[in-house]
């Protein structure tokens, strides 16, 4: 492993491309790439490298840029791309159709804000309009976690018992722009990791047609196929995980992480760069004696309900930190969380107090004051509410 002062974006344009080199021995690698704000670096390195057998292909909108990627799996290419935002949701079409052709393509979702008004800053809502697609959706703290959820992302992705394309998303600017210290992946080490794609039903010599029509029969039997293969996933990708420590001598951040929650009365849960500075904050209401917790929340589809229930099975009181808004029904991961404290997932009770939070949406900073604030609105609280926004405590 090389350490180096990188930005979020650097690490995750250099991570695509090393493990659309180690393809090489195969069918190659294959991006489609169109820039937006503040995504457009990683395809900028990406179009730099040198592929022994790849190209990188600037297209004239992310709907193509999907496109590409999506007729490079087919031939067998270890696919993937980068977007934001507005990009996202003009690639909508070609996310959904990557997801229901089984296509095992990766996609970093640089997180900024949906527009109009037109906004560059981070927030959640442009990856989380995704969830109904067949893609499963990893949620990074760090430029160290991108850089290792990218090679676990082409490892589960690419299992022939998975066969689902993957979204991995950074926070935009303060990921994407900012520097730290990583441990970057070397072209020997994921050559040994990522094995040579080897897709079932990539195009071949004959000539097959690829999408056409069927009946309701056999549309139910695909959807059931696709959720067969996401409740596989937590199992592969802890395989994965085994083998990157094999690989690599270091161990990934899993399905999601509980910190503190065996004796905490509350608990909070928080997903990307917020659980970072909560994390901080935990740790210093800890040392004052508080019985504080916290889980980061990591994989979203599928979402592990049964493992974050068993994690705040002793909380009495739970708040979600929701940076992204779901108009009327609040923030999506207090979605998630609602049903996982219900049976059959929680047994027994009625499960803790939930309340959400939504915080930080358009890039508002997500400060230690704010996040101390909500602990001390949660402690204090005997009913939930409707979702409060930040200025309702700020």
């Amino acid at each position: 492993m090389a350490r180096a002062l990188v930005t979020g974006n650097h690490a995750a344009g250099h991570t695509l491309a090393l493990a659309g080199e180690a393809n090489r021995s195969a069918r190659g690698a294959v991006c489609g790439a169109y820039p937006i704000t503040p995504q457009t670096e990683i395809v900028e390195d990406l179009r730099a490298f040198e592929f022994t057998k790849g190209r990188v292909i600037p297209v004239e909108s992310e709907h193509s840029a999907m496109a590409v990627c999506m007729g490079g799996a087919l031939a067998g290419a270890r696919s993937f791309t980068a977007s934001s935002s507005n990009g996202l949701a003009y690639m909508t079409e070609n996310i959904f159709a990557a997801g229901y052709y089984r296509l095992p393509i990766v996609l970093i979702g640089v997180n900024r804000t949906l527009g109009p008004p037109w906004n560059i800053w981070v927030d959640q809502g442009d990856t989380l309009m995704m969830r109904d697609a067949a893609w499963m959706q990893f949620y990074t703290e760090s430029h160290q976690d991108l850089v290792d959820t990218i090679l676990l992302a082409f490892r589960v992705a690419e299992d022939p018992r998975i066969l689902l394309p993957a979204i991995i998303a950074e926070d935009g600017f303060v990921v994407s722009h900012t520097q730290m210290i990583v441990d970057l992946p070397e072209q020997e080490l994921v050559d040994r990791y990522l094995p040579p794609l080897d897709l079932p039903h990539r195009l071949r010599d004959q000539a097959v047609t690829v999408g056409g029509m069927i009946y309701p029969r056999e549309t139910a039997k695909h959807r059931h196929e696709i959720e067969d293969a996401m409740q596989r996933v937590p199992a592969v990708l802890a395989e994965a995980i085994d083998e990157f420590e094999r690989v690599f001598g270091r161990r990934p951040h899993g399905l999601f992480s509980a910190e503190h929650t065996e004796d905490a009365d509350t608990v909070i849960v928080a997903c990307n760069t917020m659980a970072r500075t909560l994390r901080r904050v935990v740790n210093q209401r800890r040392e004052r004696g508080e019985r504080i917790g916290m889980v980061k929340a990591k994989l979203f589809r599928p979402f592990p309900r049964a493992a974050i229930a068993q994690a705040l099975r002793k909380a009495k009181r739970v708040g979600v930190l929701d940076r992204n808004h779901s108009p009327g029904s609040g923030g999506i991961f207090w979605q998630e969380i609602a049903t996982s404290l219900r049976p059959p997932y929680l047994n027994g009770g009625g499960g803790p107090l939930l309340q959400d939070y939504l915080v930080g949406l358009g890039g508002g900073d997500v400060t230690p004051e704010i996040l101390s604030e909500i602990i001390d609105d949660l402690v204090a609280r005997k009913t939930p509410e409707e979702p409060l926004w930040k200025e309702v405590l700020a």
